[in-house]
């Protein structure tokens, strides 16, 4: 991943994390406080509920005082209990509780002897198959507690009991009951009775879905559930909701009434306006945060880009580029640029201290080369200022100028291996001796090539005894096969050898070797060295003075011109 990518997803992926985590804060914040608003509600509903149920109670418990208070009632229950298994007996309280429930629009009606045990007992039938009928309840009858909820029929009522008296004697218990129903709750409600769900108002949603949902309900906390993909919060209702039932009386029957209420719902319209709120919001600190970044990146980058680049320009010369002016404003890249500058400036001060030991030692090389015969004093000398001369006048560039100067020193390096016995024989050479002399090259590449800053010497101190037509040595190469640095050196080594004196024979005069050169061009030398070295050397030999006096015409041939530069 490219720098500047990664430095603009470092501004731009902590704000823009920031930012969602500060949306999800918010919703988190915006659904809480609806939750707190929705159970307040929820209480102040139930209390509602509980004071109109107080009033309902209030009411229904006078009028079954006034019930309880029927003689007629009371005769029919003493005969009902002297009589327990006449019908006709049965028939007539029945029909007397009848008539009451229907006075008084009771949904439930029913007489208990003194013992508890029911007696005689009349409900209301479903509307919708017995329109306003109170039909007798099925033997056996339910044991009605004296308050609370009971079942009868697949259906839940809310039911009261006080006591029948006959003067100080009680000869019986009257239970009076409603149907329980969701209608005088304002937010959806669910009954339930030992963990399951009897009755439920939450629209659309199946009775087994409720009581799956509600499992995680312990107790009568509040609690969360998920119904139909919606989230709810859940409540139970108090005693004084259920008509003043109390919490014992409701745990031993079993019932829990809870109320629902939905809380995506309630907050759906407050999460709307928010959304909208924040996307417009966000939009524009995105867009901002966006180009701040991208500024932000882009002043980073820049500058370090540029001095990647000055870097990757300094590989083909191995300098430290020196930075000039401010590449940036802030503070730590120009702290960066100074000690670069200085780290650059050091290394350039260094480098230059190296050069300078390098080359005193390369001459301190030659020296001790031309040391060993004081006639070849100052020929490696001689032949890199002519090299030199004619690599420019070639038009070498700089770099290959310098390699050609060192090169040049070093051109016979390799005559260190040969035995003085050999090198400075006063006569000629015998075949075996010549060889030794042709291994010199070979010699001196081997000495050098061991270390890394000779190797762009090499080619001049290994081949510049390689001949134009291919019968040099050591490798017998041909034409441009050969580097042109070696070529140059090559006419440069045969011209010093020939014009200087040897204890063999005396020096040529200039005219004498320069016509040699001629001679051998195209065959032992570069033709177009051979020309461009002709105006050089003439410009050194009158530098020098007085021409020697020439050799003799003999010692100009071919096979003895290799012997020539053999020292």
């Amino acid at each position: 991943m490219r720098f500047r990518t990664r430095a603009f997803l470092l501004c731009f992926v902590p704000f823009a994390l920031l930012l969602t985590g500060s949306f999800w804060a918010i919703q988190k914040l915006v659904k809480s406080t609806v939750r707190d608003g929705l159970r307040t509600s929820l209480r102040e509903n139930h209390l509602a509920v509980a004071r109109m149920r107080a009033r309902s109670d209030l009411r229904n418990g006078r009028f079954v005082k006034i019930v309880a208070e029927n003689a007629s009632l009371k005769a029919g229950l003493q005969l009902l209990m002297s009589y327990p298994a006449n019908s006709a007996a049965r028939q007539t309280v029945e029909d007397q509780l009848r008539e009451l429930c229907q006075q008084m629009e009771f949904d439930f009606l029913m007489v208990s002897g003194s013992n508890g045990a029911p007696l005689a007992g009349v409900l209301r039938g479903d509307a919708q198959l017995i329109p306003a009928q109170l039909i007798p309840m099925e033997a056996p009858l339910a044991r009605a507690p004296r308050q609370g909820l009971m079942m009868l029929a697949d259906k839940v009522y809310q039911v009261a009991s006080v006591p029948i008296d006959q003067g100080e004697e009680n000869i019986g218990e009257l239970s009076v009951g409603e149907r329980f129903d969701f209608s005088g709750f304002g937010t959806p409600g669910v009954l339930m009775r030992h963990g399951r769900v009897v009755q439920s108002s939450v629209p659309e949603i199946a009775l087994k879905e409720v009581e799956a949902s509600l499992q995680g309900c312990r107790g009568t906390g509040e609690c969360d559930v998920r119904l139909g993909g919606a989230e709810y919060i859940s409540l139970p209702m108090d005693s004084a909701s259920l008509g003043g039932l109390d919490d014992a009386a409701r745990r031993g029957d079993g019932y829990v009434l809870r109320s629902l209420q939905n809380v995506d719902s309630a907050s759906a319209s407050v999460q709307s306006v928010l959304n909208r709120v924040f996307l417009m919001a966000a939009t524009a600190m995105v867009f901002t945060a966006l180009m701040c970044s991208v500024f932000s990146s882009r002043s980073m980058v820049k500058p370090i880009t540029a001095m990647i680049s000055h870097l990757q320009a300094s590989e083909g010369t191995g300098l430290l580029p020196e930075f000039q002016g401010q590449l940036s404003s802030m503070r730590e890249i120009r702290d960066l640029t100074s000690s670069f500058n200085h780290a650059a400036g050091a290394i350039r001060e260094a480098r230059q201290g190296l050069q300078r030991a390098y080359v005193e030692s390369v001459g301190s090389l030659a020296n001790a080369l031309d040391a060993r015969d004081r006639y070849t004093a100052g020929h490696s000398r001689r032949v890199s200022d002519l090299s030199c001369a004619a690599a420019k006048a070639l038009g070498v560039a700089a770099e290959e100028l310098e390699a050609i100067r060192i090169g040049a020193l070093l051109h016979d390096i390799g005559k260190i291996g040969i035995s003085d016995t050999v090198l400075l024989k006063a006569g000629k050479l015998t075949h075996d001796e010549f060889a030794i002399i042709r291994q010199h090259p070979e010699i001196g590449r081997r000495i050098l090539e061991g270390v890394q800053g000779f190797a762009p010497y090499l080619d001049v101190v290994e081949l510049h005894h390689e001949n134009w037509d291919g019968t040099g040595y050591p490798h017998g190469q041909s034409g441009e096969t050969t580097p042109l640095a070696a070529r140059i050196v090559h006419v440069s080594d045969a011209y010093d050898a020939m014009t200087t004196d040897r204890p063999y024979r005396r020096g040529m005069s200039h005219k004498k070797a320069i016509s040699i050169l001629r001679e051998f061009a195209g065959r032992q030398f570069d033709p177009r060295v051979v020309d461009v070295f002709t105006s050089v050397a003439t410009a050194f030999d009158a530098a020098a003075g007085p021409e020697s006096p020439a050799a003799p015409a003999e010692e100009v041939r071919q096979p003895e011109l290799a012997e020539m530069g053999r020292r």
